[in-house]
């Protein structure tokens, strides 16, 4: 009731107010949505059935008939998984890189946006259009060089290159381009008659007033670097540095090595292992959603 009553007083958008008077268009508007409910149902089943399944032991996930639900929702199940693998060890790592890549996203693609939004010195332009046009190149195909180049310098089993991959991030650096275009330009030309260096004006003028983008960015970064498996894959061989989703690759291998562990014991790890993505954006789906749109948006 809510819902229909703010759309009495809605003036913008795909339907307004003086549309829902008309038939043809509360029917439109109940299509959209049940569109939208199924495509939320469509989304989060699997997300549902690896939390209730996670749950069961190897002889209800394979019994006949099946069952939705398990016998009993053990908690102990959770514990007893987490110490038999020592899975703290790879949440730590994981951990690890994550808070050096969200270091490395916001300070070096903030940094370089800035230049290219506020500083545009002589030639900006082509390093930009340099930028835009590695977005358009699929991030698979500079594996093998990248690869080379980590063995090159010696940087197999570090989390260096991990870091510094989500410091070069074209995504990253439109949002806070156009973020920082935005920006009212008097602050700037105040600093500058205060005799404020371009760069030390980055950190007292543009970061403080850009905290919204930088929680976006840094958000994105933060989920983006824990579900990330192929270079970490390629780069950390060593099992006591492996990241969590490393790990579970290689479980799914390994598995019957393990005593005790199965593919129930598998499932619970998959629940835990994206947890934390979930939590995050469960607290922060506002500020990604909200902020991520107006930084996409230059005024």
């Amino acid at each position: 009731k809510n819902m229909l009553k703010r759309l009495m007083y809605k003036s913008s958008g795909i339907l307004t107010a003086a549309d829902y008077k008309k038939v043809r268009f509360r029917v439109l508007y109940w299509i959209i949505i049940f569109i939208l409910f199924v495509a939320v149902l469509t989304a989060i089943t699997p997300i549902l059935w690896l939390f209730i399944s996670s749950f069961k032991d190897a002889e209800e996930l394979t019994s006949t008939p099946y069952h939705l639900f398990p016998d009993a929702f053990d908690l102990g199940k959770l514990v007893e998984v987490w110490n038999m693998l020592d899975f703290g060890k790879y949440f730590l790592n994981t951990i690890i890189v994550v808070v050096g890549a969200v270091i490395c996203s916001v300070f070096f693609n903030g940094l370089l946006a800035y230049t290219f939004a506020i500083v545009k010195p002589k030639g900006w332009k082509i390093f930009y259009g340099l930028v835009l046009g590695s977005y358009m190149i699929p991030a698979v195909t500079s594996i093998v060089p990248l690869y080379t180049q980590i063995i090159n310098f010696g940087m197999i089993n570090s989390y260096v290159p991990l870091w510094f991959m989500f410091g070069a991030n074209a995504y990253y650096l439109i949002m806070f381009k156009n973020y920082f275009e935005s920006l009212p330009k008097a602050l700037f030309e105040a600093a500058e008659m205060d005799r404020c260096g371009k760069f030390k004006a980055f950190f007292t003028v543009v970061v403080p007033m850009s905290r919204p983008i930088i929680g976006v960015v840094a958000i994105f970064t933060m989920t983006a670097a824990w579900s990330d498996f192929l270079l970490p894959y390629l780069v950390l061989n060593d099992d006591s540095m492996m990241t969590v989703m490393v790990k579970i690759y290689n479980l799914q291998t390994t598995m019957g090595s393990v005593q005790g562990f199965g593919p129930d014991k598998l499932l619970m790890i998959l629940t835990i292992s994206i947890l934390p993505q979930i939590v995050i954006f469960a607290i922060f789906q506002r500020q990604i959603t909200g902020s991520s749109a107006a930084g996409a948006v230059k005024e």
